[in-house]
């Protein structure tokens, strides 16, 4: 913002860059059948490196907005090979702990989607261009670590089959648990990623820090990266009480958060920090119970589209959030957590024939 003197709605275009790219991606492998013809790691290993590039593009190119966007698209468009089959990937290799594995996956996406600030927090006086090239080198470490390692044993391959399935993948919101799990993880997308990109700004608003300084950075790492305990905690929790139950729980606590954080004392700011943290673990710990729920319910041979398709819809959502979200905060302060309590409140609602029902945990797991 400072560098190109541009606003805080335009970074709000900035993430829905890479949102957008995202959701092409998504769609162009679900749609194709792409995500379920080729191997799973090789598909990962390709788009991580294309994304790496894509981000080290904008760091050291990118002079402002408009080509900034075109960057940040092409490497939303390189994380749709990398999120989505990550998931099948997680569960290929343990299907009977989905709900566990894949909160691993979505808490260290919760860690990295922190790491940024912690990055901003360690080198204080670098240029803005360091944490993104730090998250490029990451990336391919990813990609290394994800060849070396390949699919898992329990992953389902069909290259023999001709023609690419268009919209076959479409036949899973047919199934009743598909559909109950798909629109909880809408709603859920319409509070995450928008709470994720105003971390900062609500940290201002709420009096706990100035713009701009290390505290501000370390209390956003805190407040998004602790997402990363509840996601594992869900997890292992979730092989005891079952994945619907924990994604209600989770969507419970993130209810309870956006209805009474704009009604907190600005003058007390431990009580404020605590909230945020606690909002933080909400927000995420439901995300891998959805996609283990939705991995659990599609037909297994369009699994990896499956989730895919569902990830496009519900980024779709969160660009609508998003938006809104950074055009707004600095406007009505704290009250912008209202605009994201539909999402999981009709989260809630949708998921009920599934929390509902009983839960026998396997001995197995």
């Amino acid at each position: 913002m400072q560098s190109w003197g541009i606003s805080e709605a335009d970074i709000g275009l900035l993430t829905n860059a890479v949102q957008l790219g995202f959701i092409i991606g998504t769609l162009s492998f679900s749609l194709s059948g792409l995500a379920d013809r080729f191997e799973a790691s090789r598909i990962f290993t390709v788009s991580a490196l294309f994304g790496a590039l894509f981000n080290a593009l904008f760091a050291l190119t990118a002079d402002g907005l408009s080509s900034g966007l075109l960057w940040r698209f092409a490497v939303g468009f390189s994380l749709a090979g990398v999120y989505p089959l990550g998931m099948k990937m997680v569960v290929s290799w343990a299907p009977e702990r989905a709900g566990q594995t894949l909160a691993q996956l979505v808490g260290m996406l919760t860690l990295g989607t922190a790491l940024p600030h912690g990055i901003r927090l360690v080198g204080e006086d670098w240029s803005w261009q360091s944490s993104i090239l730090i998250s490029s080198i990451l990336a391919v470490v990813a990609a290394a670590m994800i060849c070396f390692l390949g699919d898992g044993p329990h992953l389902k391959r069909h290259p023999g089959k001709s023609g690419m399935r268009l919209g076959h993948v479409l036949s899973a919101f047919t199934i009743p648990q598909f559909r109950a799990s798909a629109l909880g993880y809408f709603g859920h997308m319409w509070e995450v990623y928008a709470f994720w990109t105003i971390v900062p700004a609500l940290i201002v608003v709420s009096g706990l820090t100035q713009p701009n300084t290390p505290e501000q950075s370390g209390i956003s790492f805190l407040v998004v990266g602790i997402g990363t305990i509840s996601c594992i905690l869900g997890g292992r929790l979730s092989q005891h009480f079952g994945s619907a139950r924990i994604a209600a729980i989770a969507l419970t606590g993130s209810v309870i958060c956006c209805t009474l954080f704009p009604l907190l004392p600005v003058d007390q700011p431990g009580w404020l920090l605590a909230f945020l943290l606690f909002w933080g673990a909400t927000v995420v710990a439901d995300s891998p119970q959805f996609s283990a729920l939705s991995a659990k319910a599609a037909p297994v041979d369009i699994v990896g589209s499956a989730l895919a398709l569902q990830n496009a819809i519900g980024f779709t959502i969160g660009m609508v959030s998003i938006q809104l979200g950074t055009a707004l905060v600095s406007s009505v302060g704290m009250y912008i957590a209202w605009l994201l309590l539909p999402g999981p409140l009709l989260a809630l609602w949708v998921l009920a024939p599934l929390w509902r029902k009983p839960f026998t945990p396997k001995a197995s797991q």
